[in-house]
């Protein structure tokens, strides 16, 4: 759990570990993270399970977000802003992803694509992005403000506006997506 903690500050500050005044100083943003990985991590443990949990919750209320420790989500998350930001439970999330505030990533209850969506890695998700229902968004995809997304989505693309078009482009993602944690 610590190194993939370590794999999300250095998404932020460019290190893997801070010393004692960064820890004091951290963002509300990795505190979020922060929190969601612990409640995710000790959910297997019987007693430090409801710590974990309450404390994830309570930074949550804070940030105005609802972030479960049931949703994946992969090394390397990069919150931008941490105001409103929605996550289903059920929701997967690949490494290297971008959120920035006002997303909602959601779950469609009827018709053929009932379900929540399944996130790439190296997404950009720009603010208040709408992306719902049992859909593939792929890799290196970069996703702007105020798109609402219901479908699939290839890797290297683009996505923008309401209704959402798609435009191809390798390495969509570049220069939005920083410090990313490679595969080791």
């Amino acid at each position: 759990m610590y190194s993939i903690i370590d794999k999300d500050v250095y998404r932020y500050y460019g290190k893997y570990k801070l010393n004692l005044k960064e820890k004091i100083l951290i963002n509300n943003e990795l505190k979020l993270i922060e929190s969601y990985r612990k409640a995710k991590y000790y959910s297997k443990y019987p007693l430090l399970k409801y710590y974990y949990r309450l404390k994830n919750k309570r930074t949550c209320e804070k940030c105005l977000c609802q972030i479960s420790y049931k949703t994946n989500i992969g090394e390397g998350f990069y919150i931008g802003h941490a105001m409103g930001i929605i996550i289903n439970p059920e929701t997967v999330i690949g490494k290297n992803v971008n959120i920035a505030q006002g997303v909602t990533i959601g779950q469609e209850n009827r018709g053929k694509r009932k379900g929540t969506p399944t996130i790439g890695n190296k997404v950009w998700i720009g603010a208040n992005a709408v992306i719902v229902g049992k859909i593939s968004i792929g890799d290196d995809v970069l996703i702007a403000p105020n798109a609402y997304v219901n479908f699939d989505v290839p890797s290297h693309s683009i996505v923008l506006g309401n209704p959402a078009k798609i435009i191809h482009k390798e390495n969509a993602t570049q220069e939005y997506i920083n410090r990313t944690i490679e595969e080791e």
